[in-house]
């Protein structure tokens, strides 16, 4: 069963899989814990012309100008309005570092390899090709997501 680091049991079973978790509404997604940078409060960012409607715009993080997308906006809902509270979790997708907008990062979840569930397909699901996973917790049902399929562009694209 999928436990939070530090209070699962100790054992020399399966190996664990990491996973950062954060909400967006009701909703509970994870990315692997290797590919997150860090995470960071909200704060306001610069608008580019001509970018995807989930783009909310760069940031300067010491140095590197760091696109952010609205997670809520690229699954097809509206735009979150942005307030104090919200995060901005900043991830490497291949050599790229990207920022994603969520209402608040959860927990750290270790997983089981075996206990990550594969995501139903069919027409009635819609596109569900971001998602390299499900997972079953206490908290409720965690869509791992497959971040190059999120978010996809190769290096030759600027964000």
């Amino acid at each position: 069963m999928p436990h939070l680091l530090g209070q699962g049991p100790e054992s020399h079973g399966p190996k664990l899989r990491q996973y950062v978790t954060f909400l967006v509404g009701d909703s509970i997604y994870g990315v692997d814990i290797n590919l997150v940078r860090e995470i960071k409060q909200w704060s306001p960012t610069t608008v580019l012309p001509n970018q995807p409607h989930f783009t909310r715009g760069v940031l300067n993080l010491r140095g590197t100008i760091v696109p952010v997308h609205d997670l809520r906006a690229r699954f097809g809902g509206a735009m979150t309005a942005p307030t104090e509270t919200h995060v901005v979790v900043i991830v490497w997708i291949g050599s790229k570092t990207v920022g994603i907008l969520v209402d608040a990062v959860s927990d750290i979840l270790g997983v089981p390899s075996e206990e990550i569930r594969p995501v139903p397909m069919g027409q009635s699901m819609g596109d569900m090709s971001a998602i390299g996973g499900l997972v079953s917790t206490q908290a409720g049902m965690v869509a791992l997501l497959d971040l190059n399929t999120l978010f996809p562009g190769g290096d030759e694209d600027a964000f």
